[in-house]
C-alpha cells in the first residue's frame, strides 16, 4: 500500500519539470493523476514552453510507475478548460483527493507591461482558477498544494521593475500565492480541506535554464552560459548547492498530499536549502 494508494490528484503544469515530478511521485505511491499543461508558448515568455509530446511522456511515466493518467491540454487562465479536465478525470476515477497548482512562468528579459500581466495571470490567477474549479469536487481529507517561490519571498531578488516587468509580476504573483494559502487554509479548515504552499529555490528545470534567467545571474555578460552562472547560483542557498532537483520538491508535495500531513495546513514549506533564512536572519515571528 503506497502513501497515495487509490487517491486522485489534479496537477497543472504537468508536462515537464516540477509538475511531471509531482505526477510521477504520486504514481509511485499508488495514486492517479489528472494532468494538464498549456503545451503552447506565451509570447512574453522568452523560453519555450512544454509540448504535447512532453505531456504524453508524463502520462507514459505515470503508467510506468503503476498509476493512471488523464491528460488534457489546458491553459490555467482558461477556467472552462480546467473544469473540463477535472470533469473528465472525475468521470474516469470517481473522485478527487488533491490539487497541485504548479503551472507557472517567469518572463524575464523584458520591460513590456504585458509580461507583468502575463506573469500574474498564470502564476496567481492560474493558481486561483485551479483551486476554484477543483473545490466542488474536494471533500474532507483533501489537500491543496500551491507552488510559490523562495526568490519571491526574499526582498531584492526579482521584486524590482528595474530588473524587468515580468520578474516583478512573477514576484508579486508568488507572494500573493503565499497570502492565498495562509487565508484559504483558515476558510477551508472547518471542511477538513488542507491548503499549503511549497516554495522552491532555484530548481533544475527549463524555468531556470534559459538565456534570460542566466542573464540575471551574470548581467555583466552578453550571452552567459550555464558554466558562467554556476559559480553565482549557490548564492541563493545556504548549503552551497546551485539548485534543487524537481524530485526534491516532489517529496515535499507528496508529504503534503498524503495523510502523513493530515494536521498540517496554512504552511509555507520552503525547499530552498536554507536560502530564505540565510537572508532573513531575524528571529521567527510567533
Amino acid at each position: 500500500m503506497g502513501r497515495m494508494s487509490g487517491k486522485v490528484v489534479f496537477i497543472t503544469g504537468a508536462a515537464r519539470g516540477q509538475g511531471r515530478a509531482h505526477a510521477v511521485r504520486v504514481a509511485e505511491e499508488g495514486g492517479h493523476v489528472i494532468a494538464v499543461d498549456i503545451c503552447a508558448d506565451i509570447p512574453t515568455n522568452s523560453y519555450p514552453m512544454a509540448t504535447r509530446e512532453d505531456l504524453a511522456e508524463t502520462a507514459s511515466l505515470v503508467e510506468k510507475h503503476g498509476g493512471q493518467a488523464v491528460t488534457r491540454v489546458a491553459d490555467v487562465r482558461d477556467r472552462a478548460a480546467l473544469s473540463a479536465a477535472i470533469d473528465e478525470g472525475v468521470a474516469r476515477f470517481g473522485r478527487l483527493d488533491g490539487v497541485v497548482a504548479q503551472a507557472g512562468i517567469c518572463p524575464l528579459g523584458t520591460t513590456e507591461p504585458e509580461a507583468f500581466i502575463d506573469a500574474i495571470a498564470v502564476d496567481f490567477n492560474g493558481v486561483f482558477n485551479t483551486i476554484d474549479v477543483a473545490l466542488p469536487q474536494l471533500t474532507r481529507g483533501a489537500s491543496v498544494v500551491a507552488t510559490g517561490s523562495t526568490a519571491a519571498l526574499i526582498p531584492g531578488t526579482l521584486d524590482s521593475a528595474a530588473k524587468g516587468s515580468g520578474g516583478l509580476g512573477y514576484s508579486w504573483a508568488k507572494r500573493a500565492v503565499a497570502s492565498l494559502v495562509h487565508d484559504l487554509a483558515v476558510v477551508l479548515a472547518p471542511k477538513g480541506i488542507r491548503v499549503n504552499g511549497v516554495h522552491p529555490t532555484n530548481c533544475n528545470t527549463p524555468l531556470l535554464h534559459n538565456d534570460a534567467m542566466y542573464k540575471t545571474f551574470r548581467p555583466d555578460l552578453a550571452e552567459p552560459t550555464l558554466e558562467d552562472v554556476l559559480p553565482s547560483m549557490p548564492h541563493m542557498t545556504a548549503t552551497g548547492i546551485p539548485y534543487v532537483e524537481p524530485e526534491d520538491v516532489a517529496d515535499m508535495v507528496l508529504f503534503l498530499l498524503s495523510d502523513e500531513s493530515k494536521n498540517v495546513t496554512g504552511m509555507q514549506m520552503r525547499v530552498d536549502a536554507g536560502g530564505y533564512v540565510k537572508r532573513r536572519p531575524q528571529q521567527p515571528a510567533f
